[in-house]
Formats: C-alpha cells, structure tokens, sequence
C-alpha cells in the first residue's frame, strides 16, 4: 500500500514539473492540472474512499414459510420498518427472496437475533432447536384443513389386520366420507357427519413389501384431501410351537391342524395314561425328544402352550427349566386355564387371578371381542381374569372384563386365556374369528425376532430439505442411506452417552419417497413425505416444539447500533486517470 502511494506522489510530481519546463507558455496551467489528475485517477483506483452510513439497530428478522399471507407480511413491515430483514425458508432458491434452507443458516445472517417472526405453516419440528435463545413469534392465518392426526402400525404382517386411525377436521359443514384404498381399490371407509371426527379404518394386506396406501376425504363426491400411508409388509412369520395336554382334546386336536396348516412348525406331547404319552411332529424336521423339558429342548421352540392339567403334572426339574426358558426370553408361555384358580406352578402365575362367574351366565355364550377383531365372536367364558396393573388384556368379554392376558416376566411373556373351547368357531364356518384369536395370543406371546442392527427414524414426519433423527442399535458400522438411483449419502452417528447400544445421527433428504438405510448387513426403508404432504400433524409438532422452546428462551443484551461502511466504485479512478492522460496527450498535439 505505501509503495502504490509512493508511486502516485512521483507520477504527479514528475508530470508537474514536465509541464512546467515546456517552452509553450500556454496552456500550462491545464497541463498542471491534468498531470496532478492522472495520478490522483490511479490513487482512487488502489485507495477507493468508503463513505460510513448508521444504520438503525436491529435485532429483528422474518422468516417466511410455505401458505404465508402476503397482507400478514405487508402489515408486519408497516410496524416493524423497512430495516427488519426478510427470508424464504425453502428448498430452492427463491429470486424475490434471500432464501434460508435450514434454521442453522439464520443465526450467521443476523448475529444478534433475538426475535424471530415466522409466517405461514411454520418449520420443521426438528429444526427448531437450532434456533434455541430466539424469541420465535408465529404468525399463522390458522391451522390447516384436512388430517390432523393419524396413526398405524408401519410394518404390518402379512394376512394380519391391520389399522390406521386418526382425526380429520374439514374446512366448512356437511358430510365428509373418509376411506382407505390399498392395492388399487377402496378397502374402508367411514362417513363423520359434521365433517370432523376420528375415524379408524382397517385392512388385512394381501401382498408383502413396500407399499404406498392411500387415505382420502370427499364430500358430495368430491376429493377434498389426501394423504399417502406407507407401510413395510413383513411376511408372516412361522413359529416352533410346544402343545402339551394333559389328555386327548377336540381343541388341540383342531389347533395343531390349523396352526401346521399356516406353516408353524407344531410339536404336541398328549397324555393317555399315567406314565404314558403320545407324541406328533408336524412341519418340524428333525423333531426333539418331548419326553422332558430340558434347556436344550426348549430352545428348540418359541412358544409352549399348555393347559392347567399338563402344566401342574410337570417334574419340578422340568417348572424350572421353563420357568427359565421364560424369563430368559428363550420361550413364550400360553395358559389354557380352567377352574378357580391358576396353577402354582404357573411362572409369574401370582398376576393372574381367575374370578368364576354365575353359573346361569356361564352357561351361555358370550361375546368376545379385541381391537380390530371380528364383532360376532362369541365363546363360553365359565371365568374371567381380574384386571391388574401388571397384565396387559388382549382378549375381552361382557363389560369389558379381560378372558385373556399378557405379563412381562424377565424377558419372555406369559399369556392366560380363559376361554376354555374355541374349536367351536371352524364347526360353524368362523374360521377368521379363529385364526384372529390365536394369531393374537401367539404374537404377544412370541419372544422377539433375532436381534439384527436396528435403524429407528425418531421424526414421525419427515420433509425433504429437513432434518431427519435416526437411532441405531445393536452394530458400530457405517450408516449409509439411499433414495432411488441416487448416490448412497453416508450419515456420522453419535454415540449415547446413557445407553452405549445406542447412537444417533441427522440425514437430510433430498427428496421424497422411499430411502433405504444401510447399517452392517442391517437394512430399513424409510419413506419421506413431499413437502405438501401431512401438513396438519406436522403444524402440530411445529405448534408443540416452540411452546417448548419459548419456555427456555433467555433475555439478551440490548442490540448495539450498526455501521455500514461502502467504498466508492473503482471505475471512477480509471474514467478520472484515463481523462487527464487524454488532456495531455491532445494538449501536447494541438
């Protein structure tokens, strides 16, 4: 810098004393003139001045969002001045806007943000822990039409019922039909005649895999909402079953027949006499020796159904090992119980507790029902089970009193029904009412699947563009996604400093639709919803993150006033220089 300032000293020195040793008198205060020019043009080209400006404090901003109001932003600018800078939040780059991709970007535009208004349907619920400390204000012209809320299972099994229920709340009145289609046609479908309510629609999938279906609203024919619902089919998954009856039985007779004919493997130990016993094999190649429960044996089976009899008539060697295989989670137990009471030699039994019921009520059938199951089962029901804290009801009878439960113990389950005969159902044609009932009991009874790397998305509802939590257990690999034909996009995870099985990790997807993640020989779809999708329960979670966050934002010191320094264009340096060495240069021809 000193010596540019130097060189244009000597130019304007050495251009005044040429001018002033011409012969030519005239003209020579021009000369003058113009030399000191032509340096002083090359000095504001390397030196430029900068002009400094205070600008009125801020410490305001506002954030623009999909369905925001142009009169919302119009009247905020009127009240907040012109000063108050405004961004896009948006995928793309928005031309009329300094558009923000994500809320980490905000705080570098404006270092001393302290209040933050958002207009429109507000951000991601996972983006709004980036802006903790900032007083968040929303301005919305309220909430969105359509579904507000939905739930359901995302990896159903194959054949197995299947749910999704939630709230739909419609902009005006009249009847609204709500329906679910799946595999190309309307499967449910409920009418809210206000045109709002809950609804619960059911499906039993026909297919296995990824699948896409579809929740729609329409009044007066008209389709006024929809909503895309993935799922992950799994296919049904085939048990090792253990029967044990004390005596030759019509119900486990039908039962073993119904179970082999869905692929479980079903081994049946039958008492006949007092020492003897009569052993079947069927879908299990190479089949143990069921002459006594050992560790070994057992481990050949997920779950051992019994009735009261078989089980009280076990060797205290043989209560121990199951008992064992149970709480280890080796085994499931089901309990056909009967009489009064439950078997001592029932692990867990002290949870269940049998209450009779009059004998007039007992005598005839009564209904049975379960979530999602059929509403014409009926059973005789000579007990029922008292309701506790500890048991989970799977099965329930008049009144609402549980026939059949569930109970955690170590990390196996144990299930007691009391419903003593359901072969009934397949003798009068209700073979879904059977294969829902057992199907019931025997997944809540079933020990879990071997345990693979797990990778669990943490947001429900997850955008393009937007942050999406992901935990895994269970394996220490690299963890990768990929949507479509796109290029595997690796994801850094964070071990927990609670549970060390654990770690988490942040992938943000480019797009919609199904992602495939990767973690060891672990794999896991995930579907990303398109940014005009589920916009009433994601305004929801936007709702509940910032009640959360408002609650932790601190006050700030007072904003300081800000400069703005410009500096002149350069080119008026060169048009300066360039003019004066043209006077010289004609001056020195004419």
């Amino acid at each position: 810098m000193l010596y540019a300032f130097a060189f244009c000293l000597l130019l304007a020195v050495l251009l005044t004393v040429l001018a002033l040793r011409r012969p030519d008198g005239r003209r020579r205060l021009l000369r003058v003139a113009a030399g000191v020019g032509a340096a002083a043009g090359l000095g504001l080209a390397a030196f430029p001045p900068t002009s400094t400006r205070v600008l009125p404090a801020t410490d305001t901003a506002i954030l623009l969002t999909d369905a925001y109001s142009p009169d919302t932003l119009r009247q905020l600018q009127q009240r907040l001045g012109a000063a108050v800078p405004v961004w896009r939040y948006a995928a793309a780059t928005i031309v009329d806007t300094p558009t923000v991709r994500h809320a980490a970007a905000i705080r570098p535009l404006l270092p001393g943000l302290r209040q933050l208004h958002v207009l429109g349907q507000g951000l991601p619920a996972a983006d709004v822990a980036a802006l903790a400390g900032v007083q968040i204000r929303p301005h919305a012209d309220g909430r969105p039409a359509g579904f507000q809320q939905a739930a359901w299972p995302t990896e159903p099994q194959l054949g197995q019922t299947w749910a999704v229920s939630g709230r739909f709340e419609a902009a005006g009145a009249g009847p609204v039909w709500v329906s679910l289609h799946a595999a190309g046609a309307a499967r449910d479908s409920v009418q809210l005649p206000a045109g709002r309510g809950t609804f619960r629609l059911r499906f039993a999938p026909k297919a296995e895999g990824r699948a896409v279906y579809t929740l729609e609203a329409r009044r007066q024919g008209r389709r006024i909402a929809q909503e895309p619902v993935p799922v992950l089919v799994q296919p049904t998954r085939p048990l090792r079953l253990l029967l044990l009856a004390a005596a030759p039985s019509f119900e486990f007779r039908f039962l073993k027949t119904e179970l082999a004919a869905r692929q479980h493997a079903v081994a049946l130990r039958t008492g006949v006499s007092r020492g003897l016993t009569q052993t079947e094999f069927l879908n299990l190649p190479n089949p143990p020796s069921l002459d006594r429960l050992t560790p070994a044996m057992l481990a050949r089976f997920d779950v051992v159904l019994t009735d009261a009899p078989a089980l009280a008539a076990l060797s205290a060697s043989e209560q121990q090992a199951l008992a064992r295989a149970t709480r280890n989670g080796t085994n499931g137990l089901v309990l056909l119980a009967d009489g009064s009471t439950v078997p001592r030699q029932l692990p867990g039994g002290d949870a269940f507790r049998l209450l009779a019921r009059p004998s007039a009520a007992a005598s005839l059938a009564q209904p049975v029902q379960w979530p999602d199951g059929p509403a014409q089962a009926t059973a005789l029901l000579p007990v029922v089970l008292q309701a506790r804290a500890t048991l989970q009801p799977l099965i329930f009878g008049p009144q609402q009193q549980p026939v059949a439960a569930a109970r955690r113990l170590g990390l196996g389950q144990v299930v007691v029904t009391t419903v003593p005969e359901t072969f009934p159902w397949l003798l009068q044609n209700q073979a879904a009412v059977y294969d829902a009932y057992w199907s019931r009991l025997l997944t809540a009874a079933a020990p879990p699947r071997p345990g693979a790397a797990a990778i669990q998305a943490l947001t429900r509802w997850p955008y393009p563009n937007a942050p999406l939590l992901l935990r895994t257990t269970g394996s220490t690999d690299l963890l990768s996604l990929q949507a479509g034909s796109a290029a595997s996009v690796p994801v850094a995870l964070r071990q927990d400093a609670h549970v060390p099985e654990w770690a988490a990790g942040t992938y943000w997807p480019a797009q919609p639709g199904w992602h495939e993640a990767r973690l060891g020989t672990g794999r896991q779809w995930l579907y990303v919803y398109a940014p005009d999708q589920w916009r009433g329960p994601a305004y929801q979670e936007w709702q509940q993150s910032l009640s959360q966050l408002t609650s932790q934002v601190a006050p700030t010191a007072e904003t300081a006033t800000q400069t703005q320094h410009t500096a002149w264009p350069r080119w008026w340096g060169y048009l300066l220089f360039l003019v004066c060495a043209g006077l010289l240069w004609l001056e020195e021809k004419l």
